[in-house]
């Protein structure tokens, strides 16, 4: 099978080049820094962007928030099916 992203630079504008499940935690990031997050199903998520700030957000259900995201907060997280769009 040929791999279309082998010689290819990793881009912040994308293609993510996998998508990790996120479980949220008040206090562990992320094992990479994600360039966007994937919502299954809608709710309130809370994260802690690239740059620190802490933010959150209403979501509708398969919603793409394509932020920065260092850490995804337990607390105050309403929205599940979460995933990390991340890039090699």
């Amino acid at each position: 099978m040929t791999n279309p992203f082998e010689n290819r630079t990793s881009s912040l504008t994308g293609p993510a080049t996998d998508i990790l499940p996120v479980t949220p935690d008040d206090v562990t990031d992320l094992s990479q820094v994600a360039i966007a997050l994937y919502v299954e199903t809608g709710g309130q998520v809370s994260f802690v962007t690239a740059a620190n700030g802490v933010r959150s957000i209403a979501v509708a259900d398969n919603s793409i928030l394509p932020v920065g995201t260092r850490r995804v907060n337990a607390t105050g997280t309403t929205a599940s099916g979460i995933h990390a769009m991340v890039i090699g």
